[in-house]
């Protein structure tokens, strides 16, 4: 028989870490790459992350506090996102950081040019998306009170697939070896074990 924990979150978990990013996990990460008006450089890694439409193609990460990140989007209205594969973890790990700092140096990340926006990409991630931005929202409460919450929803214009990640025209995802976030202070996932489902045709 169940015995759930029930608990209300205006009341607090009581647990010893908060359960709910761990229950909605493994996520993926948004590994974005911006620049400011400026021209100063900025790459963060945000675990609210996901694709919300096919076509056009949007993605979002959400962020807490108005930090680098969302400032420059705001200003130049582009992002890049990266693939975090897990050879790149430690270098995403890396990059994780509050100081002001140029996160591709400090991360030792090679760069390439992007086409179509200005932020660099991850010279060494498979996939990267070059976005333009569609939405910047403050997140607010059931009763209307603003956070100091931030969602980033952009538009992918220009899209790269490192061809070895292809086969029969068919991207293959575990081939990449891409990590999510988990719900732990320290807790990642390798992409696990695959299995099939069709969807029912009706």
């Amino acid at each position: 028989m169940s015995d759930p924990h029930f608990y209300e979150p205006a009341q607090g978990h009581g647990l010893a870490h908060d359960p709910l990013n761990a229950i909605v996990a493994p996520r993926p990460i948004g590994w974005i790459s911006t620049v400011s008006a400026a021209g100063v450089r900025n790459l963060a890694p945000y675990s609210f992350f996901n694709v919300f439409n096919y076509r056009p193609p949007l993605i979002g990460f959400s962020s807490m506090g108005w930090k680098d990140s969302v400032a420059n989007i705001a200003e130049t209205k582009e992002f890049v996102w990266n693939l975090v594969t897990r050879p790149l973890a430690e270098a995403m790990n890396a990059s994780a950081t509050d100081a002001k700092v140029d996160e591709f140096t400090a991360a030792g990340l090679e760069t390439r040019a992007s086409r179509l926006v200005a932020p660099d990409r991850v010279a060494a991630s498979p996939v990267t998306f070059e976005c333009r931005l569609t939405q910047l929202i403050r997140l607010q409460t059931k009763e209307g009170r603003e956070l100091d919450q931030w969602l980033v929803i952009g538009e992918a214009i220009g899209i790269h697939i490192d061809r070895a990640m292809l086969e029969d025209g068919v991207y293959q995802t575990a081939r990449a070896h891409p990590i999510m976030r988990g719900g732990g202070p320290a807790d990642y996932f390798e992409l696990g074990e695959l299995f099939r489902m069709r969807r029912p045709t009706s």
